[in-house]
């Protein structure tokens, strides 16, 4: 099989789809792998030991759950990349959901995967919600995601100043928001 990392981003497959029973051994490792890169861009403020102790729990409750509609797997041509996941905001029915977007393998950073990944989830999240407004929320040394999402039409609209810390420096949070409609007039649009 070839190297996919290496294929140009328009020849390899990307598709969101269900958790299944065979995902979990690579997703155990993502996930319960302490050294891993991408630890360092996802919530790197939270300390080591509380992430360690909470993607345990996590991987365990993968383990005896059913695939969740508001989490899905991202693969590139068959190999488990990442995942997305979505969650509405109190309160239900509001029609506000924040969205997560983690590629572990840093094979397939910076090649448009994760803005791929995030386009999918959006157009999903859209279809199958009442979703009037969306929302992603990283820290400001996250630029990939910051990009990610600005190139999807999502505007920042909120940032909490030297709010976190990572690498005993200080970083501000950053949310950024999508209306429905700006994504359907940019459908309209064309890319």
């Amino acid at each position: 099989m070839p190297d996919l990392s290496t294929l140009p981003l328009a020849q390899r497959s990307l598709v969101l789809r269900d958790r299944r029973s065979a995902d979990l051994p690579t997703l155990t490792r993502w996930l319960t792998d302490e050294a891993a890169e991408w630890r360092a861009w996802d919530a790197p403020y939270t300390p080591a030991r509380q992430t360690s102790d909470t993607m345990r729990r996590y991987v365990a409750y993968l383990e005896g759950s059913l695939p969740d509609a508001d989490e899905q797997v991202i693969e590139v041509g068959g190999v488990v990349v990442g995942m997305v996941n979505r969650s509405e905001e109190e309160p239900a029915g509001g029609g506000w959901w924040d969205l997560g977007i983690l590629i572990y393998d840093p094979a397939y950073w910076g090649g448009g995967v994760g803005t791929r990944a995030l386009a999918l989830w959006v157009q999903d999240t859209f279809d199958w919600t009442n979703a009037h407004t969306l929302t992603v929320t990283t820290w400001g040394g996250n630029a990939r995601m910051i990009r990610a999402a600005q190139k999807l039409g999502f505007q920042e609209c909120a940032r909490v100043r030297e709010a976190r810390v990572v690498g005993g420096e200080r970083h501000d949070s950053v949310r950024l928001d999508l209306l429905r409609r700006e994504w359907l007039s940019r459908e309209e649009r064309g890319p």
